[in-house]
């Protein structure tokens, strides 16, 4: 899921991620499912995604909703 979605982090962040590995996550379940990521993004940076992946009938690739950059690897993955 975090690999779909790293073109869209890319534009919004006007920059290319070499290291783009997803380390935790956690799920919420609403009309799809929100999946909170913690994703390392190099050295020791790390970002946390909120992406949406609707129900399979609609199918509809993931989608980026939000993210917080500037995390650390001990920042805990919360929902946001």
């Amino acid at each position: 899921v975090s690999l779909k979605v790293k073109p869209q982090i890319e534009e919004k962040e006007g920059k290319t991620f070499d290291v783009f590995t997803a380390v935790e996550f956690k799920t919420q379940v609403v009309a799809g499912t929100n999946y909170f990521i913690k994703v390392h993004v190099g050295n020791d940076e790390f970002m946390h995604l909120r992406v949406f992946r609707s129900l399979p009938h609609e199918k509809k690739p993931p989608s980026l909703h939000s993210y917080q950059s500037s995390k650390t690897k001990h920042d805990e993955l919360a929902f946001f």
